[in-house]
């Protein structure tokens, strides 16, 4: 199989099912989106982190992959002539939903409450893990202007939604795994 098609040289490209639409369309910007978040968690897991939070990844990036592939299908062809999936594939559901909330939970438990905003950074490996919550809530804007013209699995957009947070609370606990400084934003009174 090559790697390149020469199909897209238009400016076009297939989605699952067959249909070919501009590149700069919403559902290639969505599942872009969910590709660049999931080189960046893959960077992330590069880095000297601890075993749990690697193998969390993992199943997040193979989670994303399910994500992507559910935003690159033709809604129109998602069902097959007899009736089938034309996706066959466990979907993002309420377990991986569980799975996010549950390593939340764990990690928020053994860090201090959070009084105030914090400011992204303090260690590179904490940076990174700022950057990929905000493709993250990228991804998820774009989705739900997808999902407000072409609906697919709102699971989809509620996954997204915590994965958001756990990328927060994640680069909370690698700071404090990294005994990095997180500096709280405190707004500055007007005079």
């Amino acid at each position: 199989m090559k790697i390149y098609t020469k199909t897209g040289d238009d400016g076009t490209t297939g989605l699952f099912g067959g249909t070919r639409v501009p590149k700069h369309h919403i559902r290639i910007d969505s599942y872009g989106t969910v590709d660049e978040l999931n080189s960046w968690l893959g960077l992330i897991r590069d880095q000297n982190i601890d075993q749990n939070s690697k193998q969390q990844l993992i199943t997040i990036q193979d989670h994303l992959f399910t994500v992507g592939a559910i935003l690159a299908t033709d809604p129109e062809k998602e069902v097959l002539k007899n009736g089938k999936q034309r996706l066959n594939i466990t979907k993002v559901g309420t377990e991986e939903i569980n799975f996010l909330e549950i390593a939340i939970d764990e990690m928020d438990s053994q860090l201090p409450q959070m009084t105030h905003f914090i400011l992204p950074g303090g260690h590179t490996t904490v940076s990174y893990c700022h950057i990929a919550r905000t493709v993250c809530r990228r991804v998820e804007r774009i989705s739900t202007l997808l999902f407000e013209n072409e609906p697919f699995d709102s699971n989809v957009l509620s996954f997204l939604n915590r994965l958001s947070d756990y990328l927060f609370v994640l680069a909370r606990k690698l700071s404090s795994d990294l005994k990095a400084n997180e500096i709280k934003w405190v707004p500055k009174k007007k005079d």
